[in-house]
Parts: C-alpha cells; structure tokens; sequence
C-alpha cells in the first residue's frame, strides 16, 4: 500500500532522527566530511523542517536507545521551531565568557612563550558549554560537580570553572625553587584544583578538578568512584547532588578501552553514579594524526552507543548552539540519571603543544587555521554586542593577575581538602602509629554468631552451611581458623567498630576459590543474603560487589572511591594477583605515586592471589617484583601474611592507623584452608600484626632460611620430613617499608649461623630477589648471603604440572643442601 500523507511525513522524519546527524553542519573548517544517506534524500516542506532540526549546527543520536520515553523527551528538545536562543544579558555573559577564555591563552602564550600548556583556542566553546550544564545541574539541585580532564585547555577550566585566581596559575609559570620539588610534584597541567562556580541566580557550585596524568583517559573511573563515595557521603540524593563531569579528547575517546570500562560500569549495582556527563573536545586530530587514522567510524563518538545514551554533536563556532546542548545535556542527567555524551566539534590552533609546529604534518589544515577568526569575534557580530570594552577589562585584570603572581607561593596549592582528611595523614612511617588490632575473645564470640546466621525459612546450599558449621567449630577451638573466617572476623570487628567496609572484585561475593562466601543464595528463590550486613543493629556501612570483567576500570573507581572515603576499609580483589597487569597505569600513576606527585592519599587495599601451584604462567604470580620496584618514600605497604591471624591483623591495621597508604597483599591459593596457614582462635586476641615471625622450632641454628609466603609452609614442611634441626626459617610478612629492626632481631637468634638463604619461588629475574637480597647482605654483618630460587625466565611459571612438582622439590632441596645455593 501506498503511505499516506500523513505517514509519508511521519516517515521522513522518522528518517531525519535516526541520520541526520551523518549530514549535520557540525565543522567550523569543513575538514570533517559529511556523510550523505538514502534515507534522507527528500525534497519539500516536510524534509527541510526535519533537515532543520536535526542537520543545523546541532544533532543528536538517540535511535539506539530502547526506551520510548527518553527518545520522546530528546525529540521534543530538537524538534523546535524556531531554535532556543539565550536571552540578551545571557549571550552578553557567553561573550564575556568567549573573549574571557581566548584572552586567557593569548596572554600566556605572549608572557610565557614557549612554555606548554596546552591551549583550548579553537574549542573555548567549552567554557559557555559546563556554564550551561552547572547552571541547569544547580537548578536540579546539584551543590557539587566532579571534573575529569587531560591536559587540554585545563588551565583555562581552572580559570573559569574552578574557579581559581589566575595570579595563582600564573605563578605556576614564574621561577621555582627546584629543591622544594626534587623527585616529586607535577607538571602545572596535570595537577587537580578546588573552588566554587557560581550561577547566575547565584547559587554556588563546589567543583572538584581531579588530578589526572597524561594517560589520557585514567582519570574515567577515578572521577566516578570520587563522585559515587560522595554521593554516598550525601544520603538520599547523593545522585542529585553530586555531578561527575568527565572530559575527553577525541582521538583519546575513540582509542582508549578504560573509559568504556568506566561507561560499561554506569548502571551496575554499586558503580552507578545517576550518570555521567562526558564531553569530547574534538579537534578532530589527535597530536599529529587526522579522523581517518584515528577510528573506523565516522565520529569520534560513536562508541558511546553501545550503551543507552544520548550523543549530542554541536558545532564549536555556534556558541547559541554550545549553550543549549549543554542545558539539554544537564536536563537529560537530572531527568533520567544517565550518561550523557556531548561531542563539541571545534579545531586547534596550536600543534600539540605550543612547542610543536603542526604545518610539518598538516600544512593546509594549519594554514586555514592561521586565518581563522577566534569564535568571539563571530559571536560579537551576530550578537550587536560591543566587544571592545569586554575585551580591554579582561586584558587589564589579566595584567594585573600576572604582576601580583610573585606574591603566591612557587608552587600554589590549588587544592583544598574535605574536613574528612583531617584526622589522617602520609608521609614517611613511624612506629608510634601503630595502633592494637587485637578483638577480645567474647566480641569474637558475637560477630560469629552474625556472621554464620540466616533469616529463618532461608534455603541455604548444603555446602555453604557446611561452612558455616565449621566456622562456628573454629570459634570454639574445634578446628583452626582458615582465611575465610579470618577475613569475616576482620570485617565483622571493623564494622561493629564504626569502618564502613567496600569489597570488590571479579566473583568476589563467592570468591575466586570458593573460600569467602560473602553473599548468602536461597537455593529456592536465588535471594541474596550478606550476613556482614546485619553483624550489629549499629553497625558501618558494608558493601560487596561483584564486578565487571574489568581491572583498570574497577580498579581506577575504588581508588576514586577511597580518596573520598579515607575512613573505610576499600578492598579490590583480582581473581588472580597477575591480572592486575591490565591495571597498570592505575597502579603506577595513581595508587604508587599520587602522595609524591599530587600529595594525594589513599587506604586502597588491593588482594592479590599468589603462590605456585602448578596453575600455569597466568595463574601463579601476582608481580612481586612490580610493586617493590615502586616502592620508595614510604609511599604504600607490600605484604605476604603466611596464616590466617596474620591476615586478620593486617587488615584491621590498615584500617584502624591514621596513616593512610595503599596495601598491596599477596593472598594465598591453595593455602587459604591448609592447616599449616590455620591459626588458633586465640592468636587473633592478640595485639598487633608482626612484619616478621622467627622461627619458635630452632633456635641457635647454623643456616637461617629468609622467605615470605607459601615457601616457608613449604620449606617447614621439607625440614620435618628430612628431619633438619639446624635450619631456622623466618618469614617477612611485610616486604615495605622494610621491616629491618624486626628482621635484625629475629637474625640475632642464630648467632652461630653460617650463612643466611633467600628462598623464593619465582625465578631470579622476579619476586623479592633484587630488594630482599642487598638487605640481607647488609644486615648480615659479613655472614655470606645466598639464594636459592628459579632460572630467570621470561614467563613467571611453567604450564606444566609435572615440570613444577620438579622444580618446586629442587628448591626445596637446594635450600637445605650444604656448601653455595
């Protein structure tokens, strides 16, 4: 049948929503190609008002999203006639705003030549757009926004955005005194900044710039575990209140995995935020690399639709079209508390830096660019504004700014920390901050009682109630405590003291080796029960999750997450320690260095599963030697408990000292039920964890054997079957900060000793080898040192069961032998 008229019209513009955006004016330099579609080859009345809407200096892409509502709500925004347009005294202020952020980097590009920071000409339209998104974020009763950024146009964000004095930034150019600065700090653009953005009705805004390094998306989860620990902090209408705001560049959105991770987490249970809203500054090039070498689509965007959310795209040089895109994007979030992703199409008119010359890779692009008009001045025109008095203000405020620089501090602090901080602190480790971790024997008595309980009528799996039946022998001294109940016990003290609790990981709610059984499955039903949540009537806040198949992502939001949550114990579990490599760049630019470059602290706790079992090069190591590589200036803790009670101890140490570091934990595998790692329940009424445990069996002995983990059960196991009683074996349970006073006294034990062994299963090039060995050597006082370990080796273990039963005897042979190992 032939369509009416009626659906004929319909159908044209079913047409424009769904491809317009492929045809929309969207490039200020027409660099970007459009891309013409069948679909939309009509002529007529009908055509062009759909052309109109959605083929103008705005577009948007909703047609992949299911939910009919939120497509109507976007189409009753776009299909407007004529197009919403700011009031006069609001496009005078995004003209003071325009001139404002241009003048900004025209002044320190003449006053700071050659010096990088990486201007925003060619996008300035970001400045009107966040006015824009907090102004409609402040209206739906936002008091907080958090901002992710790299380092384009971050100075000029401070500015405007933050808030910050631009004498401030300023004096961030001027000369420093290097010796404040030596082997820490961070460049200018990288570092985070706080203040207040205020509206129009004058209502103010709290913004959070977070500090990012140059990998350019890291800082994706980081703001949303930031903004999810504040929204927490809020109660109720956290979600409202508290706006992350994460910007990307183009070239960065469209290549780099970890801000999907961070988009994939939005809706999960325990990650969702109420949205997100992201911007891509899009100059369509990526340092020197154009659109076509940088995606295989036909916008930077277009990865942002595999999941349910709007794309809007503006064109920069429209400044009436930024405003609006940037009110629809804030009312989207408030409405349906979901991400949002504006595509802010512009140019740039510098190189990469402004020490770079762009004509070398793009001489005709930069030679349209050089002739460009700011977007200002186009602004000016259209508006009937007079500019000149706007622009000789802002340059006279600017020039004073940069006079009275010298007056701040060389290198300004451009954060201000929450009153959350107060009580905890960093720096280099003393002993007085030790605190007792011991729990009374009754106390122990009632959180086992909790934890081993479930609602009546709960049809619970056999197995998981032959678990807690054990777990309640292991109380009365029935059976010795594994690592499950040691672990329960930690978090049911902590909790009933007043530390909220967050566990996360990859199957964490079970455990990776069936050992944890956090979350309580009525067979029945499949409801849910997490007896940690009903420990006491007065108890802290206890999350555990689940997560994505995810590291960098997870990883980067619960060290977000415990930036703004200092009082919690924040826990993230790989499912196995060497899986934590595809979290890499959070642990090296985040979680090691964030005291030394931004000094930012952190109480992350990451558990690592380790031990050679035979499992294969994937399976058996957590990196030992990645973290002690890091480890310097006191900046975390690295440690191996080798029992149960040791374990319990660590973690409730970390959360009960003031000092706050990042806890790296080598957990164990096949050690978590066996006997030789079980403790007595009287060990965790005990006063404190010990970074190292003597030898209680030989004392006096000829050879001292050194190691940490799963060896020394090992090695305890091969002296009683060979029946040596002249070897001592000490385990250091916390490799950094080295522990030397402890390690000196349990040495001085065996004066007599003829030589001290290292013992460790990785091979040479791996593992504690290279940081435990010239310690020893030091502190051996001219005993000779030697080590017993693996061959060096590419691949951390060998993918043969048999092979590994081998080698693991001939280490354990060697460690007992006489004469060099």
């Amino acid at each position: 049948m032939t369509p009416t008229v009626t659906e004929q019209k319909a159908q044209i513009l079913e047409a424009f929503r769904r491809w317009g955006y492929l045809e929309a004016d969207l490039d200020p330099l027409g660099w970007l190609p459009r891309h013409p579609h069948p679909d939309l080859d009509h002529k007529g009345e009908d055509a062009e008002a759909a052309r109109k809407f959605y083929c103008g200096t705005v577009s948007a892409e909703f047609a992949h999203i299911p939910d009919p509502e939120r497509r109507r709500w976007i189409e009753s925004r776009m299909e407007v006639d004529p197009a919403p347009i700011p009031t006069a005294p609001e496009r005078e202020r995004i003209l003071e705003r325009l001139i404002s952020a241009e003048t900004f980097e025209q002044f320190m590009q003449a006053r700071y030549p050659g010096m990088k920071r990486f201007s925003l000409e060619g996008t300035v339209s970001l400045v009107p757009l966040l006015d824009e998104v907090l102004e409609s974020a402040a209206e739906h009763g936002a008091e907080e926004a958090i901002l992710g950024m790299s380092h384009r146009g971050r100075l000029n964000v401070m500015y405007h955005i933050v808030g910050r004095e631009a004498a401030e930034l300023f004096a961030g150019f001027e000369d420093v005194d290097p010796r404040s600065l030596m082997g820490g700090g961070d460049v200018k653009y990288h570092r985070g900044a706080t203040g207040f953005f205020t509206t129009r009705s004058g209502a103010r805004v709290h913004i959070h710039l977070v500090s990012n390094p140059s990998h350019l998306e890291a800082v994706d989860p980081v703001v949303a575990g930031r903004a999810y620990a504040k929204q927490i902090r809020r109660g109720a209408f956290g979600a409202k209140q508290v706006l992350p705001i994460v910007m990307h560049g183009d070239g960065a959105f469209a290549g780099q995995g970890i801000w999907a991770e961070t988009l994939n987490l939005g809706s999960l249970q325990g990650y969702n935020v109420g949205g997100t809203i992201h911007v891509i500054i899009n100059n369509l090039i990526a340092f020197t690399t154009p659109p076509w070498e940088l995606q295989s689509t036909a916008f930077a965007s277009d990865l942002a639709k595999r999941a349910a959310i709007p794309i809007f795209h503006v064109n920069g040089e429209d400044p009436d079209a930024v405003a609006r895109v940037g009110r629809m994007a804030g009312e989207y979030r408030a409405t349906f508390g979901s991400d949002v992703v504006v595509d802010l199409i512009g140019y740039r008119r510098h190189g990469h830096s402004e020490v770079d010359d762009p004509t070398i890779t793009q001489p005709v692009l930069y030679r349209r660019i050089k002739d460009h008009p700011p977007v200002w001045r186009g602004y000016a025109e259209k508006t009937q504004i007079d500019s000149a008095a706007i622009l000789a203000r802002i340059r006279e405020g600017l020039d004073a700014a940069q006079k009275s620089a010298e007056q701040f501090q060389k290198n300004p602090t451009l954060r201000r920390l929450p009153p959350y901080w107060d009580e905890f602190f960093g720096g280099k480790y003393k002993p007085e901050y030790e605190v007792p971790t011991g729990v009374p024997a009754e106390t122990l008595r009632a959180i086992t009682g909790a934890i081993t309980s479930y609602p009546p009528g709960f049809a619970i799996h056999p197995k998981a109630k032959k678990l807690l039946e054990q777990r309640m022998e292991m109380l009365r001294g029935d059976r010795m405590v594994d690592y499950g109940m040691a672990e329960a016990l930690a978090f049911g003290s902590l909790l009933r003291q007043g530390i909220p609790l967050r566990l996360t990981g990859q199957d964490t709610r079970r455990g990776t080796f069936n050992h944890r059984h956090a979350a309580l499955v009525d067979t029945e039903t499949e409801q849910e029960f997490v007896p940690l949540q009903h420990v006491d009537p007065a108890q802290a806040r206890c999350e555990i999750y689940n997560t994505s198949l995810s590291e960098a992502g997870v990883l980067g939001f619960e060290y977000g997450f415990s930036r703004d949550y200092p009082e919690a114990l924040v826990l993230w579990e790989a499912q196995f320690g060497d899986f934590a490599n595809g979290a890499q760049v959070i642990i090296d630019q985040f979680i090691a260095a964030a005291e030394d470059k931004w000094g930012l602290l952190s109480g992350l706790v990451m558990l690592l599963p380790h031990g050679y079992e035979g499992q294969g090069p994937e399976h058996s190591s957590a990196r030992i030697e990645r973290y002690l590589h890091l480890a310097a200036r006191d900046n975390f803790q690295i440690c191996q408990p080798s029992d149960a009670a040791q374990y319990f101890h660590l973690l409730r140490r970390q959360a009960l000292r003031k000092w706050r570091k990042p806890l790296v934990v080598f957990t164990p595998k096949s050690m978590l039920r066996h006997p030789d790692s079980a403790s007595p329940i009287e060990a965790f009424s005990r006063s404190h964890f010990r970074s190292v445990l003597r030898d209680a069996e030989v004392q006096g002995a000829q050879r001292v054997l050194v190691c940490t983990g799963k060896i020394g059960h090992d090695l305890r196991r091969e002296r009683k079957r060979i029946g040596n009683t002249t070897t001592a074996i000490i385990f250091v349970e916390q490799m950094y900060p080295f522990p030397e006073e402890e390690l000196v006294t349990a040495l001085a034990a065996h004066p007599g000793a003829h030589d001290i062994v290292w013992v460790q299963e990785e091979p040479a090039n791996m593992g504690a080898l290279f940081f435990m060995f010239p310690r020893l050597q030091r502190l051996a006082r001219g005993i000779p040192v030697r080590s017993v370990k693996r061959s060096a080796s590419a691949s951390p273990a060998t993918g043969s069961g048999k092979a590994h039963e081998l080698e693991q005897q001939a280490l354990l042979s060697v460690a007992f032998a006489t004469g060099k190992s």
